[in-house]
């Protein structure tokens, strides 16, 4: 018992944290874990996918291995974006295969700590509280920590 007691002593006032790679899209800002991240590119040239679903920008080449790119703010249903920039892609793995995910910037890597990791509030747009895993206040405001595999987890992806 007093081993309990000794762990419990070392381990108060300890917090536990993950990384983020943080992005924005429509000016919120998004998170995904880092581990999951395989790259980050700026604008890549995509080839568009005749019959494709909206989300799906196209297919690209990465060293070799051909990459599905899905437009995330369309695949959150979130206003188009303005003017002609084309934005930077997060590529991550999903069940073996590449993907980039296309968002409007990226921003740096942030540890946060689980203590202030809440869950989803009933006012989100529930679009995005689909794909959400659930939030994290901010001084600069609310960061959504998006679940990669959920917003890959559809039928109609398959590797182009």
């Amino acid at each position: 018992m007093s081993d309990d007691r000794n762990r419990s002593k070392s381990t108060k006032g300890y917090s536990a944290s993950k990384d983020f790679v943080t992005f924005e899209i429509a000016n919120q800002l998004f998170g995904i874990f880092v581990l999951k991240v395989q790259d980050i590119l700026s604008h890549c040239n995509t080839t568009r996918i005749p019959l494709a679903p909206p989300e799906i920008a196209g297919s690209l080449n990465l060293r070799g291995r051909i990459v599905t790119a899905i437009d995330v703010r369309r695949r959150l249903n979130l206003p188009e974006r303005d003017g002609e920039d084309e934005g930077m892609s997060i590529v991550v793995e999903h069940e073996g295969e590449l993907y980039s995910l296309i968002v409007d910037t990226v921003g740096e890597v942030l540890p946060l700590s689980t203590n202030d990791y809440e869950r989803n509030p009933p006012t989100m747009n529930p679009r995005v509280r689909e794909y959400s895993e659930g939030i994290y206040r901010l001084k600069e405001g609310l960061l959504v920590v998006l679940d990669v595999d959920r917003l890959l987890d559809y039928g109609t992806i398959k590797a182009a």
